[in-house]
């Protein structure tokens, strides 16, 4: 799939500043892929064993993602709803109780930990990031 579609769809595009993250399933980070991967985006790699190596599940590349979804769902379950309706309120509760000040501080880390990178890499970060 990465070389006979993902690589001939990337050809079509100015790809000098992407950067592609990758999950951390494991035939995703076989020798071989990570090899493919390598070849084509240089130290622009986010992965298990690439040139960034970086958690499958972190939350420093989406806070939203990983640490809300988690929270959320970590409170919608809690009490193990056993029907729809009640899988339902459990979820607009829990949202409805998100206070901003709580999204104000994840992307506050979030934009720390972004910073932090860029210093580290000496380069800024991209706009575009690939996610598999």
């Amino acid at each position: 799939m990465i070389t006979n579609l993902f690589i001939p769809e990337l050809n079509n595009h100015d790809v000098q500043e992407l950067w592609f993250r990758q999950d951390g399933a494991t035939w995703h980070t076989a020798c071989a892929t990570i090899d493919l991967l390598k070849d084509t985006f240089g130290d622009r790699l986010i992965s298990r064993f690439g040139p960034v190596n970086w958690p499958p599940r972190s939350c420093d590349l989406t806070p939203l993602d990983y640490f809300l979804w988690d929270y959320v769902k970590s409170l919608v379950y809690a009490d193990k709803p056993r029907t729809l309706d009640h899988l339902e309120d459990n979820i607009r509760r829990v949202i409805a109780d998100i206070r901003p000040q709580m999204l104000e501080k994840v992307i506050e880390n979030w934009t720390f930990r972004l910073d932090y990178i860029r210093a580290s890499h000496g380069s800024h970060m991209p706009e575009i990031i690939f996610k598999m």
